[in-house]
């Protein structure tokens, strides 16, 4: 007898291996996976623009980025002594208008040359609901806690998210070739667009994600959101608020994609550096200096200078040899309280 749905994603034509190359943009769901790639020594710019959840934006920023576009100079905005855009999340911020312009440029440039070189783009959809600001006639992608009558809230035609999808995967397949798309919607629910709204907008942008998929052998989904609806279907793989998935459910979601999308040396990689990453993790009731434990760290800082020849952990290395060096300090001023 089966009291859920299990499925899992159908393996990507092209696997994901440890030298690939991966930038993330989207939504929140995008950093978080992007985080998990990065924990496992993967090459990734995770969410360079900050939460992004409409496509509109996305597309925008994309698209300047590749083209080497500066920001729109009519989008910037002064709260409380800070400076922000509105085509860009709040962490992207500064103390003047011209100090953030410089911000803004480095990164849709650093992003431009990771897509160029990327392998995978992870680009996760979060809503077709906009937020148009009336001066300008653009829509946002951040209020920024501006007053509500400055913006117009409204589902985006289909027709026109259709094209502005259609036309950024052109822009990314002449700038880099070779770079394969990975589509998700995003499973957290925006219930403050009401629970209808919610779904006729996640349903846009899947049937948008469909039809690029079909098209384009370059273009694949990733069933985040029906396994979030379908498979684990239960509030108890939410948050409180109902609204995002637990770190239980997005170690479920990532743990089916990686079965799906990561190459065989990958998958042994993973489970190798699972086990490293435990023993980095551990720390000693007692201080650093009691003979096991140094052979502890002893052992571990040679399996990670092995590793060293394969991924960048130059940050654990230093850490563990602190951490050998602290040990012996402990020691000797033990004997000197002794003596």
């Amino acid at each position: 007898m089966q009291f859920h749905t299990d499925f899992s994603f159908e393996p990507l034509s092209g696997r994901i291996g440890l030298n690939s190359h991966i930038v993330t943009v989207g939504s929140c769901f995008a950093e978080v996976m992007g985080h998990r790639l990065a924990n496992h020594k993967l090459s990734v710019l995770n969410n360079p623009f900050g939460t992004v959840f409409n496509p509109v934006s996305i597309a925008k920023l994309l698209t300047s980025a590749l083209h080497g576009t500066i920001p729109d100079e009519n989008l910037y905005l002064e709260r409380d002594g800070i400076w922000f855009h509105y085509d860009f999340h709040s962490s992207l911020w500064a103390s003047t208008q011209d100090d953030l312009r410089e911000k803004l440029i480095d990164r849709l440039q650093q992003t431009a040359d990771a897509l160029r070189k990327a392998d995978f783009l992870m680009l996760t959809l979060g809503s077709a609901v906009v937020y148009r600001h009336i001066q300008t006639g653009s829509v946002v992608a951040n209020c920024h806690k501006m007053p509500p009558s400055l913006f117009e809230k409204y589902l985006y035609a289909y027709e026109y998210l259709q094209e502005d999808l259609k036309r950024l995967m052109k822009t990314l397949n002449r700038a880099n070739p070779s770079l394969t798309v990975l589509l998700t919607v995003s499973p957290v629910r925006h219930t403050r667009d009401t629970l209808t709204i919610n779904q006729v907008s996640k349903s846009t942008l899947r049937v948008v994600a469909h039809e690029l998929t079909v098209w384009n052998k370059w273009i694949q989904y990733v069933p985040a959101y029906e396994l979030m609806m379908d498979d684990l279907r239960d509030y108890r793989f939410y948050e409180a608020d109902l609204i995002h998935p637990t770190k239980q459910a997005h170690d479920y979601i990532f743990g089916k994609f990686a079965d799906s999308a990561f190459d065989a040396e990958l998958r042994t990689f993973v489970t190798e550096w699972t086990q490293v990453s435990r023993s980095l993790a551990h720390r000693p009731l007692y201080g650093e200096q009691s003979p096991a434990h140094q052979q502890f760290l002893t052992k571990l800082e040679t399996q990670l200078e092995t590793l060293s020849a394969r991924v960048d952990v130059s940050a654990e290395l230093a850490d563990v040899r602190s951490r050998l060096q602290q040990g012996e300090k402990e020691r000797l001023n033990g004997l000197g309280e002794i003596a």
